[in-house]
């Protein structure tokens, strides 16, 4: 007799619902607001001057309980740098179809180079375009950037750098 009457119930659900005015979404024409602290995309940050902010460390991939990120590291030399210090994240690639957009990358890069962005439409119709290369992933080239490589500014050194007291443009420190 319990199922029966659960099973009533549930048919009592399903009739009820049958008369209430149906929620549409006019989805992509109206967008929603995304909440704060919303995570989408990942982006690789740049300093003021364009040099790249990741020193491949490789602690995003550390952190990744999906394994979805794959850092690897080189070295900087005069004639070719990329990052202010020694290294530089020479490849850099996030699989999408793998991350579970958990944050914890961010949270573990120590130069705030990975942050996430809100853009979230990422679907795609093969796999190879939802693991993005780091290309796909570096910030845009603002007004007074060079792009990479290039020597740090003069007279300025790693830490400057790291404290955020390079300037756009001549590069000077703040």
């Amino acid at each position: 007799m319990g199922k029966f009457l659960d099973s009533v119930a549930g048919f009592g659900v399903t009739f009820s619902a049958m008369f209430k005015k149906p929620n549409t979404e006019f989805y992509p024409e109206q967008r929603k607001e995304l909440p704060d602290g919303f995570h989408g995309r990942h982006v690789l940050n740049r300093y003021a001057d364009g040099l790249e902010k990741c020193v491949g460390c490789e602690l995003c991939a550390w952190a990744c309980p999906a394994d979805a990120i794959r850092v690897e590291g080189a070295d900087n030399t005069d004639s070719e740098r990329y990052s202010p210090g020694e290294r530089y994240g020479r490849r850099y690639e996030i699989n999408y179809l793998r991350c579970i957009f958990c944050g914890l990358c961010v949270e573990a890069c120590p130069t705030r180079a990975l942050t996430m962005s809100t853009e979230f439409e990422l679907a795609d119709l093969g796999r190879d375009e939802l693991v993005f290369t780091k290309e796909q992933l570096l910030a845009d080239l603002s007004p007074g950037m060079v792009a990479p490589p290039h020597p740090m500014a003069p007279g300025t050194t790693a830490a400057d750098y790291y404290a955020d007291r390079v300037r756009a443009g001549d590069g000077s420190l703040r």
